[in-house]
């Protein structure tokens, strides 16, 4: 059974007043009388009157709403990103709606066509893994709706975002496995049209050449970067250069899976083969062993993107030049790339 919602109508028939009047005694106007308003009100919570803000928000130019789309919201990396952009938002009087892609580029469109419907007043986006057409976001532009990539972005000088160097958090882990003594690194990569997967291969490679190490293609491998995806890349990269003592994956969840196919292969973890991974989820510090990743400073780049939006909402998109914000990584070395350390203790 539904229930009737009070609006501003029925406490106008029920008072035998102007809806102008009722609107004016509940926003404390002064020129309406203090017995108006004490009628008003009164009736106003018999009723269990409530406004309704977004009417009022869009009454006077803005729904006071940021519209996020992530891929997806499992794992560390994009709940702590959101965290970061609700903490901000937040502070500045703004209410987050979220939609996931779930790395659909049909669903993808759709939410951002959910978010324009809304009014919101501006978008903060990141790419999923199937996206390869951008022309659903003219809509965006045309309406000058403020828009802000982060992570996964649309590279291109006209557009703003917040990334990762994500080439530079390659080149740190690829130089992190070799200086552990490893020289056949296999590469577990995600989809090259992605800036983010791009860049980790590209530091991938160019670690391997700053060490005089050429790329064997037999021992890269992409995919979507699933833990499955992770498990059948493993077993062939074994099964084409059983040398390999060393893996260094695009994310951690692909990691998990290949470390599961190491161990079922009765290798030991990183005497026979190192891991280092991308994005430092909450369960690299509960695997055994507990795994070497790099870091994304993901409530920072959160926090970084929603301030860039809210200064493009206040000034207009329009009057804001396009900035692309590079966040630094930080490499974590963890049990599972530290063959040095085991090569010493064994010695002693």
């Amino acid at each position: 059974m539904s229930i009737h919602r009070a609006s501003i109508s029925d406490l106008a028939a029920q008072l035998n007043l102007s809806v102008s009047t009722v609107s004016r005694a509940l926003s404390d106007h002064s020129r309406i009388s203090a017995a108006t308003k004490k009628r008003v009100w009164e009736l106003a919570k018999e009723l269990n009157y409530q406004p309704n803000q977004l009417a009022a928000a869009l009454r006077k130019g803005r729904s006071n709403t940021l519209g996020v789309v992530v891929p997806h919201i499992d794992g560390q990396f994009f709940a702590l990103v959101v965290k970061g952009i609700e903490t901000i938002a937040n502070q500045a009087g703004f209410n987050v709606m979220i939609c996931q892609s779930n790395e659909d580029a049909a669903q993808e469109q759709k939410n951002i066509e959910t978010l324009v419907n809304a009014q919101v007043d501006g978008i903060l986006l990141s790419l999923s893994l199937s996206t390869h057409d951008y022309q659903y976001l003219d809509d965006v532009r045309r309406r000058d709706i403020p828009l802000v990539f982060f992570d996964r972005a649309l590279e291109s000088t006209n557009v703003s975002a917040v990334v990762l160097d994500d080439y530079q958090g390659g080149y740190q882990a690829v130089c992190h496995l070799i200086e552990e003594g490893c020289r056949h690194i296999a590469h577990l990569g995600g989809p090259q049209h992605l800036n983010i997967c791009r860049n980790r291969y590209q530091g991938y490679a160019d670690a391997l050449a700053q060490h005089n190490i050429p790329v064997d293609p037999a021992l890269v491998h992409f995919s979507d970067l699933s833990m499955q995806d992770g498990r059948q890349g493993m077993e062939l990269l074994l099964s084409q250069a059983p040398q390999v003592d060393a893996v260094f994956s695009c994310n951690d969840l692909a990691l998990v899976g290949a470390m599961q196919i190491v161990k079922r292969r009765g290798l030991r973890i990183p005497q026979d083969v190192a891991l280092a991974g991308f994005s430092n989820e909450l369960f690299d510090s509960l695997t055994e062993p507990m795994l070497t990743s790099v870091d994304q400073r993901c409530e920072e780049m959160g926090r970084t993107a929603v301030q860039l939006l809210l200064e493009m909402i206040h000034e207009g998109p329009q009057k804001v030049q396009p900035r692309q914000v590079v966040l630094q990584p930080k490499l974590l070395v963890r049990e599972s790339s530290q063959r040095s350390v085991l090569l010493q203790e064994s010695k002693l």
